[in-house]
């Protein structure tokens, strides 16, 4: 089905008319465009009609393709990444979907960093900063990202960019202050991800507590988290203390993680502040082991309504109980 920028549009009341010859010049000029047009692009989201620039390892596949990250662990919470597409199954609202692509390359991705930077983040500061250097250090060499610095007002610090050591230096002229717009931090990320050059696109959050300061509400995060083809992790070291001012702030840990689960991702908790960096590098590793499931739609409708997918893996008798997680799904576009 052509794009409706490529249907011919009908003749309009008033049109200029051409003359034969300035026609058949503009009937070879629209021929050439159409030419060079390629046959498949690369998604930023399912059925994403835009065509991000192809970086090194990155997958091309079918405009009309489904992608779903999956991420495998056991019952004791170790990644498997040995699994192969016979050992999953893929349905969109309740039907199985034949899985017509399968990937476990670790490909480059597009990764949004937000910091938290408020007052109470004070003592955890250094021991955050040593958190994200791990994350960096252990990220593929081929990924790019961004820094969002959230306070009483969430601030990009830092465009896209691949240098992890400048990265680090712009993250050491941080100083906490203020309140947490939390929200407001991933409302700007999500709208910082429009430039991104890669397919995958991740969003890591960095905090020790709740909202308590952002103009952005839950249910409109919660909208952009299920329009956008973005995971969301979270690293969260809370403590109960400094989190029994405002019902927000109590709530925080609990919405970071249904938020970060809607899209396939997970909140990862720290008891101590010592925990921080294993627990940074364990997200980096899980996202650089997630396999990639391509499909096209049962329902080729373009109703623009949400439709749900969920993953399953093909039960076997050798493999102990596995857990599949993924994004709980997307919105179809509208013709």
């Amino acid at each position: 089905m052509l794009s409706p920028w490529l249907r011919a549009a009908r003749p309009r009341r008033g049109a200029i008319k051409l003359k034969p010859q300035a026609a058949l010049v503009a009937l070879v000029i629209a021929t050439l465009a159409f030419s060079v047009l390629p046959a498949s692009a690369q998604l930023s989201g399912p059925l994403a009609p835009s065509t991000p620039q192809r970086r090194p390892g990155s997958i091309q596949i079918d405009v009309d393709m489904v992608l779903a990250n999956v991420t495998v662990s056991d019952t004791y919470g170790h990644l498997v990444t040995d699994l192969e597409k016979k050992n999953f199954r893929l349905f969109e609202n309740d039907v199985e979907q034949e899985i017509l692509t399968f990937s476990k390359e670790d490909v480059p991705a597009s990764i949004g960093l937000l910091f938290d930077t408020s007052g109470s983040m004070g003592d955890k500061m250094e021991a955050s900063r040593k958190a994200v250097a791990t994350f960096l250090q252990k990220s593929n060499p081929n990924d790019e990202f961004f820094l969002i610095s959230f306070n009483n007002r969430a601030e990009l610090d830092s465009p896209f960019i691949s240098d992890v050591e400048l990265l680090q230096r712009r993250m050491m002229s941080l100083k906490p202050q203020g309140r947490t717009s939390l929200l407001d931090a991933i409302h700007f990320g999500l709208a910082q991800m429009k430039t991104a050059r890669n397919e995958r696109q991740i969003l890591m959050v960095i905090s020790d507590g709740g909202d308590n300061h952002s103009r952005h509400h839950e249910g409109e995060i919660r909208t952009l988290l299920q329009e956008a083809d973005c995971q969301l992790y979270a690293l969260g070291l809370f403590d109960p203390k400094e989190m029994r001012k405002t019902d927000e702030e109590r709530n925080g840990p609990g919405l970071l993680s249904e938020l970060a689960e809607m899209t396939g991702g997970r909140l990862f908790e720290a008891a101590h502040l010592s925990e921080l960096p294993d627990l940074s590098g364990k997200i980096s590793t899980e996202l650089r082991s997630q396999y990639v499931l391509g499909y096209k739609p049962g329902d080729a409708h373009h109703d623009g309504r949400w439709r749900r997918i969920k993953v399953s893996l093909a039960p076997s008798g050798e493999q102990p109980p596995l857990r599949a997680r993924a994004r709980t799904g997307y919105y179809s576009p509208r013709d």
